[in-house]
């Protein structure tokens, strides 16, 4: 009888609950008859079309609206959430309308309305991105499999859906793209490769280039509203200088360069890589100047500078690091000789154009609202608590046409406090370093597995060792205090095989086999990046070390594991 009753009342509240909605809807329905037609606001006589939003309503605040439900379902109506095909996918408005009618409602920029607010439309606009990917085979099945039949209700759901990694993406993307939701013969795409040395793979991503204009413009509003106005004082023309290029189907000039063009009050250049004479050219330009570029070439503006007048110096305001790691030792030799340099953080990968950035030397990375949803993860791919380290996986939500939610990139970093004082609402993390088993040199990743491989191969051709069968235990320590890059194997006849080598090789021999096997270890979008003479003019030494076994040379986690690679900065 106790179970009838519980049932019954399940059963009410159901109805109770259904009959609520409606009613929601029915009187959203009336408001908006109400605004577009009946208010005085709109002229009943003659009707202005510019007073009109498409598909949704002119509510002219958020004072008028009760509820985020109600908010969202203005924003992304009922109809839009759930497209049917591809064709209605196609006619999906941009989600940069979404955002700027959400600041149109709130009175105030998107990037500082409330978290509540910003939160409640990014989950609706995931939970629309993943009624899109039911269209597709593939992900349909894919986010079934996580036990979800239909979109997330909550975050909570959202993070039931599995993470996407490289290899997922090239099984989807590449090919004859299966993962599509929108096809290639539809036109307006880019494909943007990516090494893969995280992954050992290389990979594609497909993008709208229609989206990518919206992006670009969301992040270039960033920058100028809260990052370069710290640096770029005064009257004189105010300069943003791009030194990416595009190569080998990298479009990392395009992408990030896109943002830079898009920063407002600013003027543009696309550089690309620079001799000193280029460089000393556009320093020459009058006014303040914020340059971007790997972290390679920021280290060698000092460099190039030698020459320069004070007034050239004193006009280099800003300088952005996008990949590797820019030594402390660099940093300061940097601000020494321009003297009204900052130098800080530009979080972008191949997939992601503008992730975060430092808004001051000392702040920690700022996400740029609304461009995607950061998450920083556990090995479940749950959120961490914040102050605790993950995995960071993003959803690009400027995508209709080849959505791809919850990706990989191979960054570790920590959940750090969220702004939320006055002003900028957003996220925050710290950088901490590459999950994938990839060696850098300088601003270049080289998988360590293919290194190793490619080195096992040279030794045995080279008649020295097999060392596959050899090594109990191996290691790469890169310690890039002294530039060194060291191969370390335990095994068990260490001075027969150590002699062997160094009499068979020579110390020239050994180096140049193992300059040899990391470009052997690069993808095909990035094996001309490295060749020997790029890895001489690294500074490198590259050494083949044989070690007893336990050898303390060799380092060990708490656990006793061997982990592929260790750094030391």
């Amino acid at each position: 009888m106790a179970h009838t009753k519980s049932g019954l009342l399940g059963i009410f509240y159901q109805i109770l609950f259904g009959i609520n909605s409606c009613l929601l809807r029915i009187k959203m329905l009336l408001k908006r008859i109400w605004y577009q037609y009946i208010s005085p606001k709109a002229d009943i006589n003659v009707m202005n079309p510019i007073k009109l939003i498409s598909n949704s309503n002119s509510i002219d605040s958020i004072d008028s609206i009760d509820s985020m439900e109600e908010l969202v379902e203005l924003l992304i109506t009922p109809e839009e959430l759930e497209p049917s095909s591809i064709e209605e996918v196609v006619k999906l408005p941009p989600f940069f309308e979404k955002m700027k009618e959400c600041e149109r409602l709130c009175e105030t920029t998107y990037s500082e309305i409330d978290h509540s607010i910003q939160n409640a439309l990014v989950l609706r606009r995931l939970q629309q991105m993943t009624n899109t990917l039911m269209l597709n085979p593939l992900w349909k099945e894919r986010i079934e499999q996580s036990g979800l039949s239909k979109a997330p209700r909550n975050f909570e759901e959202w993070q039931q859906l599995p993470i996407t990694d490289k290899e997922t993406i090239r099984n989807f993307f590449m090919g004859e793209r299966p993962g599509m939701v929108v096809p290639l013969n539809y036109g307006g795409f880019e494909i943007v490769a990516s090494g893969g040395t995280s992954g050992d793979l290389p990979v594609e991503t497909v993008f709208s280039l229609q989206e990518f204009d919206d992006t670009y413009k969301i992040a270039g509003k960033f920058m100028g509203q809260y990052v370069l106005p710290n640096f770029l004082t005064g009257n004189d023309p105010k300069w943003a200088i791009n030194t990416y290029a595009d190569y080998q189907m990298w479009s990392s000039g395009t992408m990030v360069g896109g943002v830079f063009q898009k920063i407002p009050n600013v003027n543009y250049i696309g550089a690309g890589p620079v001799r000193k004479e280029v460089y000393q050219h556009m320093m020459s330009y009058k006014g303040p100047k914020a340059i971007v570029g790997m972290s390679q070439t920021i280290g060698l503006l000092g460099d190039f500078g030698i020459g320069l007048s004070e007034e050239a110096r004193k006009s280099f305001r800003a300088a952005f690091y996008c990949s590797g790691v820019l030594p402390h030792r660099k940093q300061l030799e940097l601000k020494e000789f321009y003297p009204n340099l900052e130098i800080l953080s530009y979080f972008s990968a191949t997939q992601a154009e503008a992730i975060a950035m430092q808004l001051k030397p000392e702040s920690y990375l700022a996400i740029v609202p609304g461009l995607f949803l950061i998450e920083v993860v556990d090995n479940e791919g749950r959120w961490v608590a914040e102050g605790e380290e993950g995995e960071l996986v993003f959803t690009r939500l400027h995508v209709h046409k080849a959505p791809l939610i919850r990706y990989k990139l191979g960054d570790r970093v920590v959940r750090r406090p969220n702004l939320d004082g006055p002003g900028l609402k957003t996220q925050q993390f710290e950088f901490v370093g590459r999950s994938g088993d990839t060696l850098h040199l300088t601003d270049t990743q080289f998988s360590a597995p293919r290194a190793y491989a490619a080195l096992c191969h040279q030794l045995k051709a080279a008649n020295v060792c097999q060392l596959e069968a050899l090594a109990h235990e191996f290691q790469f320590f890169n310690n890039r205090k002294e530039s060194i890059l060291y191969l370390i194997a335990s095994v068990d006849d260490v001075f027969t095989l150590t002699s062997r080598m160094k009499n068979m090789l020579g110390e020239q021999g050994i180096r140049r086999l193992f300059m040899e096997s990391l470009a052997r270890s690069l993808s095909i979008f990035n094996e001309g990046e490295a060749n020997s003479y790029y890895l001489e003019k690294t500074g490198y030494r590259f050494e083949i070390k044989f070690v007893n076994r336990w050898s303390e040379e060799i380092y060990r986690t708490d656990l006793g594991k061997v982990p592929l690679i260790r750094d030391v900065f």
